[in-house]
């Protein structure tokens, strides 16, 4: 274990990038830092750390901050429960710990939407607590080195997996390795393509001597994809206006705003109901891919006949509303053609 440990430290301190949550031990930063960069990329997360912490530079001024404004600025991270989640976290925090995360592990669960992941993370990065952060990239470092053919997102899987990652960490710098795994994970120990024939601890890698790397870790199939079929109708009962109504219900982008709504149970319902009404406009149908659902959408301008739901909305104002992206797509193509026509 030790020499396994020496090995991944020494290096990351060679390889390291520089990322700004690292040069902090700041709870609230670390925090939010974890939050944006799930299912996120590290290159599109940055711009949005910098961006919340300069909207938020406390977790007081996020408590207080409109939820509008904060999946406003959210917009194009995608799951979107994550910011409303994001949001409700801080005002549990200045609302019941004055402000203040709590300084262990059991503690930081009690903070909703903050899993295992998430408080094993800001409890050794902030606070040096010994408990081992498990993202997927250290599943793969960890399945390889074992050559572990167990689920990682099984039951039993999990549980082989947090024991051994408690037992490989670094009790003295518990922070540091944990960060050493998650980037050696990285950049080193790849889905693809990993670096085999220079890594510092092939030696001691069973997958590597199997010649096993390539099929680990397993995991579990996903749930069956669910398929939608959308057409949002762009209503405009006077120029430099625009139809918006609010989702609220418990489903996909819940508190965005959208264009008035029809869904269809399959296509073909879709294109009689497009053939029947006869837009003036008809986008091209844009397929939006979330992690179980694929969405199938068309954006449609037609007259306006019923404006009872909804909200009016001048163009000029259309930006300070958050939007889903696939929206937000259709408008990068279309918005100024339709709306400057």
């Amino acid at each position: 274990m030790n020499q396994i440990q020496g090995e991944i430290s020494t290096w990351y301190h060679v390889h390291k990038r520089a990322l700004p949550w690292r040069e902090t031990r700041n709870p609230y930063f670390i925090w939010l830092s974890e939050i944006i960069l799930q299912q996120t990329r590290v290159e599109q997360g940055m711009a949005y750390y910098f961006r919340f912490i300069d909207a938020f530079p406390s977790v007081y001024d996020l408590a207080k901050a409109d939820e509008q404004v904060v999946l406003n600025l959210w917009q194009g991270l995608g799951y979107y429960s994550r910011a409303r989640n994001l949001h409700r976290t801080a005002k549990q925090i200045v609302e019941e710990f004055d402000g203040k995360f709590p300084e262990s592990y059991d503690g930081l669960l009690k903070l909703k939407g903050v899993g295992p992941y998430t408080a094993a993370a800001i409890a050794s990065f902030s606070f040096d607590l010994p408990h081992a952060v498990l993202d997927g990239n250290v599943f793969r470092v960890l399945s390889r080195l074992n050559n572990w053919f167990i689920p990682i997102n099984s039951t039993q899987g999990k549980k082989d997996f947090e024991k051994f990652a408690n037992e490989l960490l670094d009790q003295n710098n518990p922070g540091l390795f944990n960060q050493a795994m998650m980037e050696f994970g990285a950049l080193h120990c790849k889905p693809s393509q990993p670096l085999c024939g220079e890594c510092p601890i092939s030696v001691y890698c069973l997958a590597f001597s199997e010649k096993t790397v390539g099929s680990l870790p397993v995991k579990l199939k996903k749930q069956s994809v669910r398929q939608r079929y959308f057409v949002f109708e762009i209503l405009q009962p006077k120029n430099g206006w625009v139809l918006l109504e609010k989702r609220n219900e418990k489903d996909i982008w819940q508190h965005l705003y959208q264009f008035p709504l029809k869904e269809f149970s399959d296509p073909k319902e879709k294109e009689r109901y497009l053939s029947g009404v006869m837009p003036s406009f008809q986008s091209k149908e844009y397929k939006h891919v979330l992690s179980h659902q694929h969405l199938f959408c068309h954006f449609i301008v037609r007259n306006p006949t019923n404006l009872d739901d909804g909200e009016l909305v001048k163009l000029e104002d259309l930006h300070q509303y958050p939007i889903p992206r696939a929206i937000d797509r259709f408008l990068e193509d279309y918005g100024h053609d339709i709306f400057h026509s």
